[in-house]
């Protein structure tokens, strides 16, 4: 069956943290001081990536109780939280700890195939980023991890005062969209691409706002890592992307194969 078309759209918006940039590998780095600290027979020390579960769940309810906290200092709290969890006891290196995963946002580096996808992206779309992170660190991602893609514009969580998956994250960006760069939403102009089900396309389906998911190995039972339970969400009816790519790459490489089919058409 051929993929519906994706020539259609003038504007993609993109989560940024796990669809762009590796999130969860830069975040498993940052959480290493306090996973190091484990007794060998923790089942954290064994499996890391349950640290970062348990870390993503922290920040998640922090961001639905204090939506308008920055996504830094979250972050530092759910360190602290997560820290508190396993009895570790407060430290000039946990503090350290805590001011670096605040600054993480902004130097974990892009996936091998997001910045030339992007490139070849900006071809055919304007490129938005709707982002849970804050400004500064999102700024610092843009002008280091992800150039010389460029973006015409970025929404964050500081701007808007909620984070993904509020309904309200989205309606910011339909708006300004519409007013900033003349992308109209209600005409079907703007497609969504993004890694995290539940923040993501939960919402979207909730808000009929077609999407891309990039699923970055989370379609794989046992692997879906951050990003939700691919085979809950599903049986549960929540999801309505309508396409699924492994990569940016990939899905660069379908936009590309379809454009080049519609000029060959003409």
């Amino acid at each position: 069956m051929a993929a519906p078309d994706l020539t259609t759209f003038k504007a993609l918006s993109f989560d940024c943290y796990g669809t762009l940039i590796d999130w969860e590998a830069g975040l498993q780095a940052d959480l290493s001081p306090l996973v190091s600290q484990l007794s060998a027979s923790h089942p954290w020390a064994a499996s890391p990536a349950l640290a970062l579960e348990r870390f993503n769940a922290i920040s998640e309810h922090l961001e639905a109780a204090n939506p308008t906290q920055l996504y830094h200092e979250t972050l530092s709290a759910s360190l602290k939280q997560l820290a508190a969890e396993l009895s570790l006891p407060a430290s000039p290196a946990l503090s350290a700890a805590a001011a670096a995963v605040a600054t993480g946002p902004g130097r974990w580096p892009a996936f091998p195939d997001t910045v030339s996808g992007l490139l070849r992206l900006r071809k055919h779309f304007k490129l938005i980023i709707l982002s849970n992170v804050n400004n500064a660190n999102i700024a610092s991602a843009v002008d280091t991890s992800l150039a010389p893609a460029v973006f015409d514009a970025v929404y964050t969580a500081e701007a808007i005062g909620a984070y993904k998956p509020s309904h309200a994250n989205f309606e910011y960006l339909f708006a300004h969209a519409r007013d900033d760069l003349g992308v109209d939403f209600a005409r079907g102009e703007l497609l969504h691409v993004a890694r995290s089900l539940t923040a993501d396309h939960v919402p979207a389906k909730e808000l009929g706002f077609r999407s891309v998911w990039i699923s970055r190995g989370g379609d794989r039972e046992g692997h879906y890592g951050t990003g939700g339970d691919l085979r809950r969400l599903t049986e549960e009816g929540k999801l309505g992307f309508e396409w699924k790519f492994g990569t940016i790459g990939q899905f660069a490489d379908e936009v590309d194969r379809q454009f080049a089919a519609k000029e060959k058409g003409r």
